[in-house]
């Protein structure tokens, strides 16, 4: 084996060592590289157009329901900040802050947005006038620096992220919250009819809010290694945010309220999701929704037959192409099909599709599908709609597989000797009742690192004289407890 060969191939393993895993299959597979300042990453070409499928799909229904992007400046006078206590007491320790411009010392200092309500209120505020402005939807799309102590992870945790904001005003607590849960649906969607991952969808317990919100909403992802991701947060911010920075408007008898606002936003962290949930031991698996080659077709040949077999592939691949779909022709010359099969594998191309000199012959191509193996050989007359229908399946197979991930690993517990038992075992969700206290969060996470990720939107019929599994005294939540990314 050559030395190339070698570094192409995954050497450790995602059960026994996830993290080395990961981030061996981010680098390996071409999508980040680590920056020279701790903390922050280089996003690769193939790296960035995940994020782009992403952004494609979200912005397109962002659109639909009313939403108009904008940018605002990356940098907040420390005053703005300073008129919504809670923005600064919340992200106070991990804002970066700029103290001089070239040579000159600032007047005021100037924090790197860790999150844009301070600089984007101040306009709604300027926008708003009456009630026939209302609602008001305006979303960026951005990066935010947050300045954390934690190692870095490539899309899970870095020091910079890229993400979308949504910032909208509205008459009323009913808009507001339908606004709320309207983002909320649409990050449930993008995780689940894009990313073939199924999430829980919740709140987040009243101390663990967005600084200044009224409520939290969230959509959880489960890890196949037992840790949940934080998928993307709806913030209804009730009269708060309002307030603090006057956006008000005349409503239509003439008198003056305040507006009712929300915020919302979904990471990259949406990538670490997709990277950790599928990939294997040969590298990174990508739904065909997203990947940015859906098929390589590989053409297998002897010198004696090479000619026919690339013109066929050559055809076979156009028609592919002319149906839409995103095709790689690899013709190399200088690799051998074991290297290129692998090659793709690792980079997560879904189908791979083998053109030889029988293919040829019999008028067919052999088909074979990356999360598994399966293999398929397929008559070359209809290719594109059976590609299509092989495409499909495969998004079924990973969607499948991280199911029955999440509903094998919500669990019970009614004690606290049975929580941190099932955690400490089985790692995943689990649901147990909880009186509301944040001390009893706090026991449980000095003993175990597991917190609340979430409680449910509404308590779905649980019995009213439960008690506190940490504590004992009345339950008045449902919480999920877990490690999380």
């Amino acid at each position: 084996m050559s030395d190339g060969e070698q570094e192409l191939g995954i050497t450790e393993s995602k059960q026994h060592s996830p993290g080395e895993w990961y981030a061996e299959v981010v680098r390996k597979a071409e999508l980040a590289d680590y920056a020279p300042m701790s903390g922050f990453i280089v996003t690769r070409p193939r790296g960035y157009a995940l994020w782009e499928a992403i952004q494609e799909r979200l912005d397109g229904w962002f659109k639909e329901t009313g939403v108009e992007n904008a940018y605002f400046p990356v940098f907040i006078p420390e005053s703005y900040l300073q008129r919504e206590k809670e923005v600064v007491e919340g992200f106070d320790p991990e804002v970066a802050w700029v103290t001089q411009g070239g040579h000159n010392q600032l007047e005021e200092r100037l924090a790197v947005r860790p999150t844009s309500e301070s600089i984007i209120a101040p306009y709604l505020s300027k926008w708003v006038r009456s009630h026939r402005d209302l609602p008001l939807r305006v979303n960026q799309w951005c990066s935010v620096v947050r300045w954390e102590a934690t190692e870095t992870k490539p899309f899970f945790r870095t020091k910079e992220f890229l993400w979308q904001e949504g910032h909208t005003a509205h008459r009323d607590e009913a808009d507001a919250w339908d606004e709320t849960m309207t983002r909320l649906e649409q990050y449930e969607r993008v995780y689940e009819d894009v990313l073939a991952i199924p999430v829980l969808r919740g709140r987040k317990p009243e101390h663990d809010k967005f600084p200044g919100a009224d409520t939290t909403t969230t959509v959880e992802a489960l890890m196949p290694d037992g840790k949940s991701v934080q998928g993307g947060t709806s913030h209804y911010l009730g009269q708060h945010f309002a307030e603090a920075f006057d956006i008000t408007y005349v409503d239509e008898d003439e008198e003056e309220r305040v507006a009712h606002t929300t915020s919302w936003g979904l990471s990259w962290r949406a990538l670490g999701a997709l990277i950790m949930t599928h990939s294997d031991d040969q590298g990174l698996v990508l739904p065909p929704t997203v990947a940015p080659e859906q098929v390589v077709v590989v053409p297998i040949w002897q010198e004696e037959n090479r000619k026919e077999v690339l013109e066929y592939g050559e055809e076979l691949t156009a028609a592919l192409r002319e149906a839409g779909l995103r095709v790689e022709f690899d013709d190399r010359d200088e690799r051998n099909p074991g290297f290129k099969f692998n090659e793709h594998e690792l980079n997560g191309v879904p189908l791979r599709v083998e053109i030889g000199p029988h293919e040829v012959e019999d008028g067919e191509a052999t088909l074979v599908h990356r999360p598994d193996g399966e293999k398929a050989v397929e008559d070359r007359a209809g290719i594109a709609e059976t590609v299509e229908e092989h495409l499909e399946t495969i998004y079924a197979k990973l969607y499948a597989a991280a199911e029955e991930t999440l509903e094998e690993n919500v669990r019970s517990a009614s004690d606290r000797a049975e929580l941190l038992g099932t955690i400490g075992r089985f790692g995943g969700y689990v649901r147990t009742p909880w009186c509301g206290d944040e001390e009893c969060e706090t026991a449980i996470k000095e003993e175990i690192a597991a917190e609340i990720v979430m409680v449910p939107l509404e308590r779905d019929g649980e019995p009213e004289e439960d008690d506190c599994a940490i504590c004992g005294e009345v339950a008045t939540e449902t919480a999920y407890f877990a490690k999380s990314y």
